[in-house]
C-alpha cells in the first residue's frame, strides 16, 4: 500500500506539472486511490462542446493491477457501454506496472474523441458507425447536449 501512494503521489505530481489539454484531474480529499477526472471533446470529434466525468479507483496494489475507469456522463459510444465501462486493452490485457497514469489519461482521451467500430463494447452503435456514419454522429451529438454540457 506504501509503495502504490508513493507512486500515485509522484505520477498525480507530474500530471499537475504537466497537464493534459483538455483533462482535469482532482483526487478526493480523503482518499488518494479515487480521482475525480473529466475529458473535454475535441472540436473535431461528434463530442466537441462536451464535457465527460468519470473516476479512475486505483488498486491498493497499484502499479501491479490496472486502475478502474467509469465513465458517470452518459457518452453514446462504441467503446463505453451503459454502466460507463471504457473498452481499452491498457487497461485490461496490455496493463504493465510500468504504464504511468498520464498515459492512461492520454489514451482515454483518445478513445473518447475518436470513436471506432473495432474492438467495441457496443456492438449496436459500433454497426451503426459503420453502417450509418451520419446517424451515428447525430446520435452522439444529442448525447452530448443532453447530457455532457
Amino acid at each position: 500500500m506504501m509503495t502504490a501512494l508513493r507512486r500515485i503521489q509522484k505520477e498525480l505530481q507530474d500530471i499537475t506539472n504537466r497537464p493534459l489539454d483538455g483533462i482535469t484531474v482532482e483526487p478526493e480529499a480523503d482518499n488518494l486511490l479515487v480521482w475525480k477526472c473529466s475529458v473535454k471533446g475535441s472540436p473535431d470529434s461528434p463530442y466537441k462542446t462536451g464535457t465527460f466525468h468519470f473516476k479512475i479507483e486505483l488498486p491498493t496494489n497499484f502499479p501491479f493491477k490496472a486502475p478502474n475507469v467509469t465513465f458517470l456522463t452518459k457518452i453514446y459510444h462504441p467503446g463505453i457501454n451503459e454502466e460507463g465501462h471504457i473498452c481499452v486493452p491498457i487497461l485490461r490485457d496490455e496493463w504493465k506496472p510500468s504504464v504511468t497514469l498520464s498515459t492512461v489519461l492520454a489514451v482515454i482521451q483518445e478513445k473518447v474523441n475518436n470513436p471506432s467500430p473495432d474492438d467495441p463494447f457496443e456492438p449496436e452503435i459500433a454497426a451503426l458507425l459503420k453502417n450509418d456514419k451520419a446517424k451515428f454522429l447525430a446520435t452522439a451529438k444529442e448525447y452530448t447536449k443532453k447530457y455532457a454540457m
